[in-house]
């Protein structure tokens, strides 16, 4: 019966389908295994001509020729082989399906269509322009390495056979054009000077961009690539590369297509030795880690990631509940105690251990600042050289993201204000090439991250002159050098005489410092005239822990972050008084601190009004230090941040909230909000 004949055939192209599969188990990853799965597909595609599958034939052609155009062994090939395999299989059950109940056999759905594969290709593409991004900067420095030029034939390679595997057909051709470019480099048949590098950063910046459109699910190029075609053309015939400005202006578009591929492991950030920003790795090829690591590693979806942390705090506060209720203090039972202490540990272990699975090292975040550096220099027409270190120092990733503007708008403002131009440099007898540095470390439980150079350093009487100009100070004021450089970070503020398409509009460093606070974070500066300038940026390690003292106003708890505390003390007669009937101060160490009573701010009752029974909390509110008043300590606990919800998540003061152990809730305080509030005498 001719139903019969059908399922047959299909039976046998199902037979084909899994010689196919077994020739990939067995031979995919190495090229002399390739003759296998090619024979065993050239079978499947003759059957596939006459059998009744529609489409199929088509299909395993597709399929076949880019397998080919991949390199056997690579993570590419073995995904589209996969991908293919299941595919092929769909087709042909859903064909057997319908033939057997009396329909038309549907037509199948593309391989390119496959939204894992796209995810795949996403993912893996960032790791290989990352790659480039690294490579291509080692190469600028010194011309002669072969082995970052091979790693980047490589990686343009790869994305342009998943591009075409894909049907991305821009990307392919971009890839496809500015790979035979570095064919000709890595057989010494062309030279990457400067204006060759730029087209091949630019194909990489436009492949950045068309990832991140398809990612938001905009799969129809828009982007017309001629000009950039005609570019990369130029250069393989032997002509000069036409200039064409580096994309300074949209650093911070680049910067965010960067921290979206922040939450991915990558292989170990470069350090500078030398002018050129970055110097290559001792073995750069782009596939070197991952094989090292490919057995004990895998992806996982940041949104589960982020749904597990949250889980595990919610398991910790319940915990915590157990182990401080009431009724347990009354049991007799050493088992049970002693089983509570071990979930105590258990949980604690978990804890540590689902929040370092969020850590990613920041030098993701400095390796793109070397791309920065080349690019202001090359415009700007100033040496400088990218030095790096403790680029393995891990932070949480949301705080890697969020610091990427920040550290960008420094970055620039070193290179635009803090460094001079060569001739400057030599009448100050400096080397011709300046030494921007940016190193990261661990201290105390916090992140310090310093962004230094060796420049002309801030100049102290510009600042003040500008700022009375401004009406920030009075004309006849004493300020610190401390507190004439915190100036700068003031809205509008800026001393440059021209504004420039890399900085001198004065909305960067205002934008710095509350990025910075939200992060829960302080900023520091040190610059010296003629020796350069130092920003240090003191950070927490996560967004969604903090230790904190817990301490009682009446009635309420309240939670003082640990990092902002100086020193405590018990009040003595004669060091609180007023000023003026308004202002309360505190007298401590022969140093005079404004005093803020916390019962005050949030209209609560407190046990007494009688500061000498009450306790004094030290803290510091970015430049300056400030005297909490509360009435009691209750202790010091590591807690969860808790979102208070839309209502109330612009409450001045507050950063959060968190349940304690005994099951009531304490409001997190915000330090310098809650100084700033009460200096202009606002209440909740």
């Amino acid at each position: 019966m001719p139903g019969q004949t059908v399922i047959g055939a299909e039976e046998r192209l199902q037979q084909l389908l899994d010689e196919f599969a077994a020739q990939i188990v067995l031979n995919g990853d190495a090229a002399s295994g390739k003759s296998g799965w090619v024979d065993a597909l050239g079978r499947m595609l003759q059957e596939a001509g006459n059998a009744p599958v529609p489409g199929l034939a088509q299909q395993v052609s597709d399929l076949r020729s880019e397998l080919l155009s991949l390199p056997a062994g690579c993570k590419a090939f073995l995904q589209a082989a996969e991908a293919g395999i299941e595919k092929l299989g769909e087709s042909i059950r859903a064909s057997a399906e319908c033939v057997a109940a009396g329909e038309s056999a549907p037509v199948p759905q593309g391989i390119a269509q496959d939204p894992e594969l796209i995810s795949d290709f996403i993912v893996e593409s960032r790791e290989h322009l990352r790659s480039i991004e690294q490579n291509v900067l080692a190469v600028e420095h010194d011309n002669t390495q072969m082995d970052p030029i091979h790693a980047m034939f490589r990686a343009f390679h790869t994305i342009k056979g998943i591009a075409g595997f894909l049907e991305f057909q821009n990307i392919r051709d971009v890839s496809h054009e500015t790979e035979t470019l570095l064919d000709l480099a890595r057989n010494s048949r062309l030279t990457l000077n400067s204006g060759v590098i730029d087209v091949i950063l630019e194909s990489a910046d436009y492949l950045s961009r068309e990832i991140t459109r398809i990612e938001a699910g905009e799969f129809a190029a828009t982007t017309p690539i001629g000009d950039l075609i005609s570019r990369i053309a130029v250069v393989i015939n032997g002509g000069e590369a036409t200039a064409k400005d580096t994309h300074v202006g949209n650093d911070l578009a680049l910067l965010a297509d960067a921290m979206a591929a922040a939450e991915t492991p990558m292989p170990a950030p470069l350090q500078a030795e030398s002018p050129g920003a970055v110097a290559a790795p001792p073995d750069s090829r782009p596939g070197a880690v991952r094989r090292n690591s490919a057995a004990t590693t895998i992806k996982v979806d940041t949104a589960k990631l982020d749904f597990l942390v949250d889980a595990i705090g919610e398991m910790t506060i319940a915990q915590s509940l157990v182990r401080h209720h009431p009724d347990l203090s009354k049991t007799q039972s050493a088992t049970l105690m002693k089983n509570i202490a071990q979930l105590s540990r258990i949980t604690s272990e978990v804890q540590k251990t689902a929040m370092s699975m969020r850590m990613v090292p920041v030098g993701t975040l400095f390796q793109k600042m070397a791309r920065l550096v080349r690019d202001l220099c090359r415009k700007s027409g100033k040496q400088a050289e990218l030095v790096t270190s403790g680029d393995d120092t891990e932070l949480d990733r949301n705080i890697v993201e969020e610091l990427a503007d920040p550290l960008m708008h420094m970055v620039r403002n070193s290179l635009d204000h803090g460094i001079e131009t060569p001739q400057q440099r030599a009448a100050a007898g400096k080397t011709a090439s300046a030494r921007v540095e940016l190193r990261a470390a661990h201290q105390g439980g916090h992140i310090l991250i310093e962004i230094s150079d060796d420049g002309r350093g801030i100049n102290r009487d510009a600042v003040q002159r500008k700022a009375t100009e401004r009406g920030l100070i009075q004309a006849d004021a004493r300020l610190t050098d401390n507190e004439v450089f915190n100036l700068i970070f003031e809205p509008g503020f800026s001393t440059a005489e021209k504004v420039t398409d890399i900085s001198g509009r004065g909305v960067g460093m205002d934008v710095v410092k509350k990025q910075i606070q939200k992060l829960r974070g302080v900023i520091e500066i040190q610059s010296a005239p003629g020796k350069g300038t130092t920003f240090r940026l003191k950070l927490p390690l996560t967004l969604a822990i903090i230790d904190g003292l817990v301490v009682g106003v009446g009635n309420d708890r309240y939670i003082v972050p640990i990092f902002a505390i100086k020193e405590m003390l018990r009040p003595v007669p004669g060091m609180i008084s007023t000023i003026e009937n308004r202002r309360e101060i505190a007298l401590v160490r022969d140093r005079v601190l404004p005093v803020v009573r916390l019962h005050r701010r949030f209209n609560v009752k407190p046990d007494s009004e009688d500061p000498l029974e009450s306790l004094l909390i030290i803290a510091e509110s970015q430049e300056s230090e400030f005297c909490l008043l509360v009435d009691r300590l209750i202790g010091k606990q590591e807690v969860v941040i808790k979102s208070l919800g839309e209502s109330l998540r612009n409450i001045s003061g507050v950063a959060g909230g968190a349940i304690l152990g005994d099951g009531r809730v304490a409001l997190i305080l915000e330090m310098n909000a809650l100084f700033n509030a009460s200096s202009q005498g606002k209440t909740v």
